[in-house]
């Protein structure tokens, strides 16, 4: 109830006032069924627009210390996840990643939309890095079509560590959606799961008119320590 209530009557028609969405081929997301929505992450934000714009609930997964934090910012930051259907899993623990996966999988056999990252984190500049392979895991076991979603200017509109938005007009693109059934019982084989993947991936690159980087956004930013030249 919350979710609809966000959407619709407390922050959804501000939001929309201040930012107006300009949003193509939405038509691309289906209107009934089980449909994994794959975007590039760019900005907090993004996790605002999206269930903004879609007109079905999208049910994005985020770690655990989203819910637990103190004081005015905490609770806010709590209730927004919460009120925008954000489920928390506790990425600390061995378990965590296959975690993560079961709580998708639970939305798309219940016929939803299930929203990932498939960066993993955001991106520390803007560039599009390299797809961890949940997401082909979760199109495998699932059977679900994966929607593409470029988020364009969010890191303009909020970038890292600006708490207040800039204003001005957010852009979403969509592409069609990816059918992965050629691959059905391979889920757990590595090279499709890689291949998979990349093919997201790359119409990621190609949406968001991004450039990539072939190494993890994680590893990016945070890099190896530089090892002292010998003397």
């Amino acid at each position: 109830m919350l979710y609809w209530l966000l959407k619709y009557i407390i922050l959804g028609p501000l939001l929309r006032l201040v930012f107006r969405p300009q949003v193509e081929e939405l038509a691309h997301v289906p209107a009934t069924g089980p449909v994994i929505l794959a975007s590039n992450h760019l900005s907090f934000s993004d996790s605002i627009f999206t269930p903004l714009i879609v007109k079905r609930k999208v049910t994005f997964i985020a770690k655990a210390e989203y819910f637990t934090g103190r004081g005015l910012k905490g609770w806010l930051t709590k209730l927004f996840f919460v009120g925008s259907g954000t489920i928390p899993v506790d990425r600390s623990g061995g378990r965590a990643a296959r975690a993560a996966l079961d709580t998708q999988l639970q939305v798309l056999r219940a016929g939803g939309i299930a929203g990932i990252y498939p960066e993993g984190t955001r991106s520390p500049d803007g560039r599009l890095y390299r797809g961890k392979t949940g997401v082909a895991r979760l199109a495998l076991e699932s059977g679900a079509p994966v929607v593409p979603m470029a988020m364009l200017n969010s890191d303009a509109i909020q970038p890292t560590g600006q708490i207040i938005p800039n204003l001005g007009r957010v852009r979403i693109r969509f592409g069609p959606p990816l059918d992965f059934s050629r691959y059905a019982g391979l889920a757990g084989d590595r090279f499709v799961e890689r291949a998979v993947t990349d093919e997201i991936m790359y119409e990621l690159m190609e949406l968001s008119g991004r450039e990539y980087v072939d190494t993890y956004a994680q590893k990016a930013k945070n890099p190896p320590p530089r090892q002292p030249v010998p003397a």
